[in-house]
């Protein structure tokens, strides 16, 4: 059984992969996506999203990791696929789930799911450029606005090469909102002879055996549930118990120091912020401690608080 962590487009950066990583027996995980748009990219940019490139593409724990590319050009998608295996990374993942207006505007992420064709053309660029010894995946939505393509698009990424196909059991116009349709992963897992990853509404051990029973893979990706329970997919693979609020706290103040010496520390306090939009989910510590800091618009008055709540 293989959990990896999901991409999370400006909430699983380095920081949070290394924190994430150490403490949980991820498999493997992805990095928030790099965007491509008409040209090979410096080394400076995937150095910048994926420092871990310094270390041979593994975060301080030692968990491979793996670079995203978003983009809708063929060539350039493939050229870049190929720098980023240069400078490291363990295999290289294409984006075709991301829901985000912007980049859908851009004709990138979730919006190319009406296009299976250029599916087709840019996995198949990527794969041709890159080493058969290293991975080519991809990750998609069931769809864009319905879920009418979502088997074309399967087999168009298997067709033109992938090592293997990550799907969110939701389409672009489903967002997060629950439940993930499973199902659709079982017909594609029936389908397709390449590993396909199962993600979605995966909170806690017993969504992830729910999931595994449903779809029939082994294989699952955690996003939004890996935030708000931080050692996810430590309960799933080992059995263990969730973090203890208290265990919870600690991370938090890791994650702080982290945040404060690096180059987002004038964004603290909103990422803290929004690491307790998630926690909240599962703990309710979470939401009496966020209520506290809610209004604080400081770093030195957030900092304060949540070293006065670990008292």
């Amino acid at each position: 059984m293989r959990v990896i962590l999901a991409p999370m487009e400006g909430v699983v950066d380095d920081h949070m992969r290394d924190l994430l990583s150490a403490i949980n027996p991820y498999d493997l995980v992805v990095t928030e996506f790099v965007r491509v748009v008409g040209q090979l990219l410096p080394d400076k940019v995937f150095y910048k999203l994926c420092p871990e490139l310094h270390n041979d593409g593994f975060t301080p724990s030692g968990t491979p990791v793996r670079v995203q590319l978003l983009g809708q050009e063929p060539q350039c998608m493939a050229e870049n696929a190929q720098k980023a295996i240069e400078l490291g990374s363990h295999g290289v993942d294409a984006n075709f789930g991301c829901p985000a207006k912007m980049v859908n505007r851009s004709k990138g992420g979730a919006v190319l799911l009406q296009y299976p064709d250029t599916i087709h053309d840019i996995v198949k660029a990527m794969r041709q450029a890159v080493p058969q010894t290293q991975p080519v995946t991809a990750k998609i939505r069931l769809g864009f606005e319905d879920k009418s393509l979502f088997m074309e698009n399967a087999l168009a990424i298997y067709e033109a090469g992938a090592t293997e196909l990550a799907v969110h059991a939701r389409s672009k116009v489903d967002g997060y909102k629950p439940p993930a349709y499973w199902e659709y992963i079982a017909e594609i897992k029936q389908a397709i002879p390449i590993p396909v990853i199962a993600n979605g509404e995966i909170w806690n051990s017993a969504d992830a055996k729910r999931c595994i029973e449903v779809t029939g893979t082994t294989d699952i990706m955690v996003g939004r549930g890996a935030i708000a329970m931080p050692n996810l997919a430590e309960t799933i693979k080992h059995d263990t118990q969730p973090y203890q609020w208290q265990q919870v706290l600690a991370l938090l103040q890791q994650f702080t120091d982290k945040e404060l010496q690096g180059r987002k520390a004038c964004y603290f306090p909103s990422r803290i912020k929004q690491w307790f939009s998630y926690l909240n989910k599962q703990y309710p510590e979470a939401d009496t401690l966020f209520r506290q800091i809610r209004t604080l618009k400081t770093t030195e008055e957030i900092t304060q608080a949540l070293k006065q709540a670990q008292c």
